[in-house]
């Protein structure tokens, strides 16, 4: 045995022998390390985990996916929900889709907004033809704390914002304050 390894033998009935269980190496002295050099090892760290998992990646036609080449066809409507007391107001961005394009479904606890649009554009000269393509849907879910009336919701747009009033149920009582004294600890 070297002064680097130690060996832990367990003794076991005589047929078989003595079998190693551990190897442990001694404890090496620390190196001081300068900070720079330590955020630059991190990052060089991150960016080969990063690499070989985008090397993992398998797709049917056995190229890896290089993350510049995903576009997402669904993005989320940017939302909100405000509570006015007797109704939820539900904001949503919904930019470049046309009202007929817009599905809105309200159910007695949440709301879902679905949008998709799609344009195609064709220039002709002499010499060559340019055709465009664009796509674009929208998906959201909310769900709303309190139980409202989805048969009376009312919903309108707006220069690509869409709003949805929906009535509650039981409106939210009014918050009573309560002024606290704060008082000097003993």
């Amino acid at each position: 045995m070297t002064k680097e390894e130690k060996r832990v033998i367990v003794k076991i009935p005589a047929k078989v022998g003595k079998v190693p269980v551990r190897t442990e190496k001694a404890a090496s002295p620390m190196k001081i390390v300068p900070a720079n050099h330590v955020l630059a090892t991190f990052e060089d760290t991150l960016e080969d985990f990063r690499r070989r998992f985008q090397e993992s990646l398998w797709t049917p036609w056995g190229l890896g996916i290089e993350p510049y080449d995903i576009e997402l066809p669904i993005r989320e409507a940017y939302s909100d929900v405000v509570d006015e007391g007797k109704s939820f107001l539900v904001r949503a961005e919904v930019p470049g889709i046309p009202r007929d394009k817009i599905d809105v479904t309200v159910t007695k606890d949440g709301i879902e907004i679905s949008g998709e649009t799609d344009a195609e554009k064709e220039e002709k000269d002499k010499n060559f033809v340019v055709r465009e393509r664009s796509y674009a849907s929208i998906y959201k879910i909310l769900a709303f704390p309190e139980e409202v009336i989805p048969e009376k919701a009312e919903c309108k747009i707006k220069d690509g914002i869409l709003e949805v009033s929906i009535p509650k149920k039981a409106p939210t009582p009014e918050v009573k304050k309560h002024k606290v004294e704060v008082k000097e600890a003993k």
